[in-house]
């Protein structure tokens, strides 16, 4: 399997939210200089990729319109363009955003809805980029109300090889798709354990894998309710356990303290 983007595995995808209402950072980088100052830091602290979602996807997140959208993320994305030539995830569920996100320069769409928008598979096919399906039980809104599974890693992988087939079978390449099992989307505590303690078996659809649990309730959990601002630890903690279960694809809020740790398990994985 070859790297994406040219770069080595893991890479890591530094999330930027120009929403006003994301779980961790909402409101923070809402305004475009203040958005592209913070894409700068990432790049410097080791980011691969820069992710950008201007509608949130947190539990009980309402939905925005299209135009909305694009007036969030378009002209960052143009912005950093401008800047560098990093490569840009556009984070959107709308096949109209992602083929306006790709005009102005994304080179990646991540869907939390794994393209089962009408129409959101034969474009990507048509766009040619990376993509990103994700498992997700439910909608934003309702997805943490009580979501049952009978076998979690057995569904969610299921889920997932039924995507990549549909869109093998509608003309996207296999060296573009990506697969994220959706930690904390429709699932409970012990799903999302479960789901990471078994990543083996994600690896085994032989397409690349992404892991995103920073800052989710998940960790806050496990570490007696902590708030978001204090997950820095258990997040790098649960990133450099999927580097070191071979995920892929890191997303993160916290680059530079993610890619510290990534160095060490890279030169212990390294050593004779």
């Amino acid at each position: 399997m070859k790297a994406l983007f040219g770069k080595s595995y893991p890479l890591l995808m530094g999330i930027l939210n120009v929403t006003p209402d994301s779980f961790s950072d909402g409101g923070k980088f809402i305004q475009k200089d203040i958005a592209i100052n913070h894409v700068k830091r990432m790049i410097d602290e080791g980011a691969d990729i820069i992710d950008i979602g201007g509608e949130s996807t947190r539990p009980g997140a309402a939905t925005i319109s299209i135009d909305e959208e694009y007036e969030r993320v378009v002209p960052v994305i143009k912005a950093i363009r401008e800047i560098s030539d990093i490569p840009v995830s556009i984070d959107t569920s709308k096949p109209g955003l992602m083929e306006e996100a790709v005009k102005a320069g994304a080179s990646m769409i991540n869907d939390v809805n794994a393209l089962r928008s009408k129409g959101a598979v034969a474009l990507a096919a048509r766009l040619n980029v990376p993509v990103c399906i994700m498992h997700m039980q439910g909608q934003p809104r309702s997805m943490q109300h009580k979501p049952e599974y009978g076998d979690v890693v057995n569904e969610v992988k299921e889920f997932l090889v039924e995507r990549i087939n549909t869109c093998l079978n509608e003309g996207i390449n296999k060296d573009n798709i990506i697969i994220d099992p959706g930690f904390g989307f429709g699932k409970t505590l012990e799903h999302n354990l479960s789901l990471f303690k078994h990543l083996d078996k994600f690896l085994e659809l032989d397409v690349p894998l992404l892991v995103g649990v920073s800052r989710k309730s998940m960790i806050g959990t496990v570490l007696n309710d902590a708030p978001v601002e204090q997950r820095l630890y258990g997040s790098v903690a649960l990133a450099t356990l999927a580097a070191w279960m071979n995920a892929q694809i890191l997303r993160v809020h916290d680059v530079k303290a993610t890619a510290d740790a990534l160095k060490l398990c890279r030169a212990v994985k390294e050593a004779q």
